[in-house]
């Protein structure tokens, strides 16, 4: 997988567990059908959405396979690794690749830790050294607790083979100099669904978000809308993705509200893990009134 290849809808695919915390692999083959046919350029197995925190090594390296399996090669699939400890996140690379996944999405040293830069940089050089697989950098300040700068972004880039970043820090201030910085390196791919059109004119290549799976085929023509100028349609996609991704985030633990949101479209999402908890009435009422709102058809 190269630059090139990262780019457009790249959709972070929820892992559908029974109440049983079995994952259900039939219906996680149902939802990469379905990302792929609204348009999809590619998918990311074992990311938030997916509940990283509780697939194992295993479980991922078969996700991975299921979803190569289902989309015949005409995206690429990538794979979360992010860990706190060096030897859970090679686990996890070594899965990914051994099980065929084209790219890995990593963070930084996760849970109570605050990497130096030299920890920093030495992870991500590491995991360049021993899996071969190009690596799209994950900067979530509100994920792993602190925010990586441009010039640790700089310093990793020169020890491993990073494509793109997905950037979720929520300061448009940081955005504008990666976007001027980076966008001709690397794929910048955005996180937060209200800086997805914005950002496309200033350089970004697409979005690894949450929210847009709920247009329907439309997601696939965001680049499209927000490169084509300002109008009327722009404007409210923009204004749509902005209150899905307000309501999503807003009910629940994460990603209790997601799934509850996929089900309620008849995808068969499940339900989280232990220790997450299902979305209770009140916040299933709350996504009802959105997508009433929005206009975005479910089961009643």
């Amino acid at each position: 997988m190269q630059k090139t290849d990262l780019h457009g809808m790249h959709p972070a695919i929820v892992t559908p567990f029974s109440a049983g915390g079995e994952i259900m692999e039939d219906a996680f083959v149902e939802m990469v059908a379905y990302l792929i046919d609204i348009g999809a350029s590619g998918i990311c197995v074992a990311g938030d959405n997916g509940e990283s925190w509780a697939l194992s090594a295993s479980e991922r390296g078969r996700l991975v396979a299921l979803a190569k399996a289902t989309s015949t090669g005409r995206i690429p699939i990538t794979c979360g690794c992010s860990a706190p400890t060096v030897d859970a996140a090679l686990g996890y690379a070594r899965a990914a690749h051994e099980n065929g996944a084209d790219a890995l999405l990593s963070m930084p040293p996760t849970y109570v830790l605050k990497g130096s830069r030299t920890e920093i940089i030495q992870r991500y050089e590491l995991l360049s050294r021993e899996i071969e697989l190009p690596i799209i950098v994950y900067n979530s300040p509100r994920r792993h607790g602190y925010s990586m700068t441009l010039d640790d972004l700089e310093a990793i880039m020169g020890v491993s083979d990073v494509i793109g970043i997905k950037e979720s820090n929520r300061d448009f201030f940081h955005h504008t100099h990666l976007l001027k910085n980076y966008a001709d390196k690397i794929s910048v791919m955005s996180g937060p669904c209200h800086y997805i059109v914005p950002s496309y004119p200033l350089g970004a290549s697409g979005f690894i978000a949450t929210g847009p799976e709920f247009l329907g085929k439309e997601a696939a023509r965001i680049g499209a809308l927000a490169m084509a100028g300002p109008s009327e349609e722009a404007r409210s996609i923009h204004y749509r993705l902005t209150v899905l991704y307000q309501m999503l985030m807003g009910s629940g633990t994460w990603p209790a509200a997601f799934k509850a949101a996929l089900n309620l479209i008849g995808l068969p999402a499940g339900v989280p893990r232990d220790p997450v908890l299902p979305l209770d009435p009140q916040g299933i009422d709350e996504i009802k009134r959105t997508f009433d709102t929005l206009s975005v058809s479910y089961a009643s």
